[in-house]
């Protein structure tokens, strides 16, 4: 880390998320750079303020079930389900992964509907609505330069989606590429060459972040 070529982490979740998992990480230098813009769409908003539970695969979908009320909110991991809860939500939590979530939407005892966005990893048995959209963008170019430097980049993966589109901005970059992944999902989405790579032992930041630092960058 004392090099003069010290690695840098690209950031490419939607500002706020990006900003939280740079303050995990505040030794080390950070680019902000969304992939992904969320955009809200048109869905019935009754039907998702009415029903009396809800699956939240995202913490960007809660916002469109309005208060939580004390209804019952099956959110897919710690984050998702923080944002749940300070909304008013009965929250039962699964463990990062949407296969978690079955069980504790077996034993729901009360219909359900799951408000996800427009590009869905893994549909879940229950009806779902768009409430928004996750939009491609362009790197900017703060980012492009530091794809065309020498200094290592670190890339943290959180979606199958985003690995596929960094992989598509970082292709042909001059920087050593160092995608570490949520999920082996994620990592296996990505087609685009690596100076090494890390799969988090866990689908959440904490994990992200364990695996970053645990990464053999030293040696460069």
């Amino acid at each position: 880390m004392s090099s003069t070529k010290r690695p840098v982490l690209l950031l490419t979740r939607p500002p706020q998320d990006s900003r939280r998992f740079a303050a995990m990480l505040p030794d080390w230098p950070a680019v902000i750079s969304p992939i992904l813009r969320i955009v809200a769409v048109d869905h019935d908003a009754a039907a998702l303020r009415d029903a009396p539970g809800l699956v939240f695969t995202s913490a960007h979908a809660v916002p469109a079930a309005g208060a939580g009320r004390g209804r019952l909110a099956l959110c897919v991991g710690e984050h998702t389900g923080q944002v749940a809860h300070a909304a008013g939500f009965d929250v039962r939590m699964g463990n990062g992964f949407a296969e978690s979530l079955l069980p504790l939407i077996e034993a729901a005892g009360v219909p359900l509907i799951h408000p996800h966005g427009r590009h869905l990893a893994r549909r879940l048995p229950v009806p779902g609505m768009v409430v928004y959209d996750q939009q491609a963008v362009p790197l900017t170019n703060e980012a492009g330069a530091l794809l065309a430097g020498t200094a290592p980049v670190i890339l943290p993966l959180f979606s199958p989606r985003s690995a596929r589109l960094v992989a598509d901005a970082g292709r042909g970059a001059r920087a050593p590429l160092w995608p570490v992944a949520i999920s082996d999902a994620a990592w296996a989405a990505w087609a685009a060459p690596a100076a090494g790579h890390a799969v988090a032992q866990r689908p959440d930041a904490a994990a992200m972040a364990a695996a970053i630092r645990s990464l053999p960058l030293a040696e460069q």
